[in-house]
């Protein structure tokens, strides 16, 4: 039987390649122990030998022990979670493609990547948030579009990074980050509403406003307020024929929508259409008895006709007063009688509206009811 003698230099490589798998053997027993800052040292030394560079399972282990150190109440003290994390998942994502016969590891190198892949976002946005806090508004929206790239498909990342461009009084960038979720059918109503901040109250652009409401309008056709700006626009621009065509066609089409009577009742308000305004109070008070805004103005438009009076009344002279004054005054208070209930019924609705409540107050006062005028001065003081 013949014997082979190994020459030295194929010795030394031999040594060199066991040197290096043995780290890797080194660093997963490291691992085990929980001794993580050995085990780093370790596979940091196997992935970049040119034995081991690329060897699926030094890459994978890379990533668990990273990952490890990134959660761990004390190594995570020691390093930066967030960057290890992410180096966690860069050495996962290499895992398939050296993989090439047996898969041992990339099945769960791909659970563990969408798991450091939430970790991630998590800490971006952490990091935003606390930049943010701090007023470092610039650096808050860089961590924030770092966490949007980490879970594109959520709102979150990219309406705290226009927040946060906002802050930093770059409009532009703000504006863009919103149209982005626009284009993508992903806005809520807040977000147009950013949008039409921008666009109205920044770049006063009514023709660019005008076409950002088209879209509110289009994903959000019963929300109030997109109604009201988009007549609001309308009526600048002298086109009240137009938008009273475009609300009565949109009433026509659903005319049990009490939030489109109401809107009609605010448009004829503004064009000086009180007894109008009313009818289309009253309709959609009888379609929707919970609906604020129609109960208010209700409320609203008889106070004022008592206050009128009541105006005229204080503002004559002694011997027309002595002759009509006290008519006119209990005139005045049939108008505050009648506007009670709606008042009434809308701080049911909304107990907290500031604006209700002061109107009460003066409802009482104007019937010389003290002790619920007394109620609702308690109610504002509270604030």
């Amino acid at each position: 039987m013949k014997k082979f003698l190994l020459t030295a230099s194929a010795v030394l490589s031999m040594q060199v390649a066991f040197a290096q798998t043995s780290a890797i053997t080194n660093a997963i027993m490291y691992n085990e122990k929980g001794t993580l800052d050995k085990a780093k040292a370790e596979i940091d030394k196997a992935v970049v030998h040119e034995k081991t560079k690329d060897n699926a399972k030094a890459w994978y282990y890379k990533g668990v022990i990273y990952q490890a150190m990134a959660e761990h109440p004390i190594y995570g003290k020691s390093v930066n979670p967030a960057e290890m994390s992410k180096a966690a998942h860069e050495a996962f994502a290499k895992v398939p493609a050296l993989e090439t016969k047996k898969k041992e590891f990339s099945e769960d190198a791909g659970k563990r990547q969408q798991l450091l892949m939430n970790n991630m976002y998590a800490y971006a946005l952490n990091e935003g948030v606390e930049h943010y806090n701090n007023k470092k508004f610039t650096d808050a929206q860089k961590a924030y579009m770092r966490a949007a790239t980490y879970k594109p498909e959520d709102t979150t990342a990219y309406i705290y990074a226009a927040y946060a461009a906002t802050g930093a009084e770059d409009f532009a960038s703000a504006k863009t980050l919103y149209s982005q979720l626009v284009d993508k059918k992903m806005a809520s109503p807040t977000v147009f509403s950013q949008l039409l901040y921008i666009s109205s109250s920044i770049d006063k652009n009514d023709k660019e406003t005008l076409a950002i409401l088209e879209k509110a309008r289009a994903a959000y056709p019963n929300d109030r307020n997109f109604m009201l700006q988009e007549l609001d626009l309308y009526l600048k621009s002298g086109r009240e024929k137009e938008s009273m065509a475009k609300l009565d066609a949109a009433i026509a089409a659903d005319p049990t929508n009490a939030n489109l009577l109401t809107v009609k009742g605010n448009l004829l308000d503004k064009v000086n259409k009180p007894e109008e305004a009313l009818a289309s109070y009253k309709k959609a008070v009888e379609l929707d008895p919970n609906n604020f805004d129609a109960q208010y103005n209700m409320g609203v438009y008889y106070f004022n006709k008592g206050a009128a009076l009541n105006s005229k009344a204080n503002n004559m002279k002694l011997a027309e007063y002595q002759k009509s004054g006290k008519a006119m005054l209990n005139e005045a208070k049939k108008f505050f009688n009648q506007a009670l209930p709606y008042f009434e019924a809308s701080l049911k609705l909304k107990p907290s509206d500031r604006t209700t409540v002061q109107s009460l107050l003066k409802v009482y006062s104007a019937l010389e009811r003290p002790a619920d005028a007394k109620r609702m001065d308690a109610l504002l003081q509270q604030d």
